[in-house]
Parts: C-alpha cells; sequence; structure tokens
C-alpha cells in the first residue's frame, strides 16, 4: 500500500511539474498578415514546480525546415528538461510560411517569435519571472528564426504600443541554420522562408553572421561536427562573428552528433542541454 501511495505521489509531482497553459499568442487582436485559413499561431507554457522556480524564462521554437516544427523530438523534450531547472518554458507555435495564407510569408516567424518575447515580458509578473531574465532557444531552421531575432531585434512589423524590448537576454541554438549564403545554407530553410526568388538582398538580410552588432544577445550554440543536414561552419561563422564583435558565446560541439538529436544525443555521455543549464545558472539566475 506504501508502493502505491508513493508511486501515485510520485506522478502526481510529474504532472505538476510539467503543467501547461496553451493560449492564443494574438489573443486580444489581428493576426499579423493573415489570410483567411491561416492557422492560429499560440504558445504553450511550462511551469515549474513553485519550490523550483528561479524567475528565469526560456522562449522555445522548434526546427522543421520553415515547413513544420518538430515539438515531439524538440521543443517539448526541451521544456520538460528546463522545467526539471526551476525555468518557466514557453513552446511557440509560430506560423509556417505560406504565401496562401499570409501575406509577406518571410516576416510572419519572426513577427510570431518577437510576440511572444513581447507577451513573456508584458506578462512576467503573471508568471513570476524577471523581465531582463528572458531567453530564447531555437532549433535548426528554428535556430535560425532566433538568431534573426537576436541580430534583428530592432526591426518588427509588431504592434508594440508600450515600447516594450524585443530583445532577448541570451539566445541558444541548436544545430542552427544561420546563413542564407549558396555554400552554407539549407535550401529547403531557405527556399520555405524567402524563395524560390532569392536576391542578393534577402540572403544578406537573412544570414545572421552578416547581421551580428555588439547589442547582439550572449549566446549558447551547439551542433554535431558530422551534422550533414546542416553544416556545423553555420556555428562557427556566428560564433567567429559573436567573438569579433565582443559578444560572449559558449561553443558546444559534438564529434558525432548528426542532425535532430534534440536534447539527447545518443552517440554522447555528456549531454548539451546540462551544459547548457549550467550556463544559464551561471550567467542569468539567482534563487530569490
Amino acid at each position: 500500500m506504501h508502493k502505491i501511495i508513493a508511486l501515485i505521489l510520485a506522478n502526481l509531482t510529474i504532472l505538476m511539474a510539467f503543467s501547461q497553459e496553451k493560449i492564443n499568442l494574438y489573443p486580444e487582436g489581428k493576426i499579423p498578415f493573415a489570410k483567411e485559413g491561416t492557422e492560429v499561431p499560440t504558445i504553450t507554457i511550462f511551469k515549474p514546480l513553485k519550490n523550483t522556480a528561479k524567475g528565469t524564462a526560456v522562449i522555445v521554437c522548434s526546427g522543421g525546415g520553415y515547413g513544420g516544427r518538430a515539438n515531439q523530438v524538440e521543443g517539448i523534450p526541451a521544456c520538460k528538461k528546463l522545467t526539471d531547472a526551476g525555468i518557466t518554458a514557453f513552446l511557440v507555435d509560430y506560423r509556417i510560411p505560406n504565401d496562401k495564407k499570409m501575406d509577406h510569408k518571410e516576416w510572419v516567424p519572426l513577427t510570431d517569435a518577437q510576440r511572444a518575447i513581447q507577451y513573456v515580458r508584458e506578462n512576467a509578473k503573471l508568471y513570476k519571472i524577471d523581465a531582463n531574465r528572458v531567453g530564447i532557444m531555437g532549433f535548426s531552421a528554428g535556430g535560425h528564426l532566433v538568431s534573426t531575432v537576436g541580430t534583428q531585434f530592432t526591426e518588427t512589423q509588431l504592434q508594440n504600443p508600450k515600447g516594450t524590448s524585443l530583445r532577448p537576454d541570451f539566445m541558444i541554438l541548436v544545430y542552427p541554420v544561420i546563413s542564407f549564403s549558396d555554400s552554407l545554407a539549407h535550401l529547403g530553410s531557405r527556399k520555405n522562408l524567402v524563395g524560390p526568388d532569392i536576391t542578393p538582398e534577402k540572403i544578406r538580410k537573412y544570414s545572421s553572421e552578416l547581421n551580428v552588432t555588439e547589442q547582439t544577445p550572449p549566446t549558447y550554440i551547439t551542433s554535431g561536427m558530422d551534422d550533414r543536414v546542416v553544416d556545423v561552419k553555420n556555428c562557427l561563422y556566428f560564433s567567429a562573428a559573436l567573438r569579433q564583435k565582443g559578444v560572449p558565446v559558449e561553443l558546444f560541439l559534438y564529434e558525432k552528433g548528426k542532425h535532430g538529436y534534440g536534447v539527447f544525443n545518443k552517440e554522447a555521455q555528456i549531454q548539451w542541454i546540462d551544459d547548457c543549464i549550467s550556463w544559464i545558472k551561471e550567467e542569468y539566475y539567482k534563487r530569490k
């Protein structure tokens, strides 16, 4: 009997630790750029246990080549690992670029991600987080989205009447697409976001390594050196650009880590997510 009660309590604790709430990303207004039939972007809040919460938040953007969102292997497991560490996680179902369902499709994922930052900051008290400790994490094409958020936060199509800062306090990039140059780009992601007609101006605008400034947020980057889907040089070029501008960067590379390993690389003993959480802990949160 005691064992059964203990098991029930343990399961209740897990459910409480992973308590979730999903809301419309634009609950009070019109969805930007939407045409008839567009999907409704949402944000799902993963709350840690009250006695473990640290007041830090991370917004999470799954990958999928700008053609889908790999939430089951990337976003949701990442959110659960973050809540285990006392970090409130916000999973963003940003809209997939589609000319038939939206105007200016290349602006839509960025606008949704910026709206997530705006929402989290403006509701910091509600979620008991520090508005100055809001980071953002992205996988693969979600990493491209996040790197765009971190390098182009002064440019927005979002209504922002309160003047809320859209600059994340830190970024986490997991096997990210960074460059849209012919030699480095993941061509599927590039085509889905801005193609098929690509111009030199758009290549430059959406190549994040070319848009780093001194104000780009501190960044944690991880990838596998044997990634054959998104060349690891994306990470190396972005890391070099950050260092040249004096922006703190942590680079965690696997010798073996094929694209899409999510939060657990089965070919490694040390996991990037644990190292990343330690980095966040050292730099961005203190127990209140």
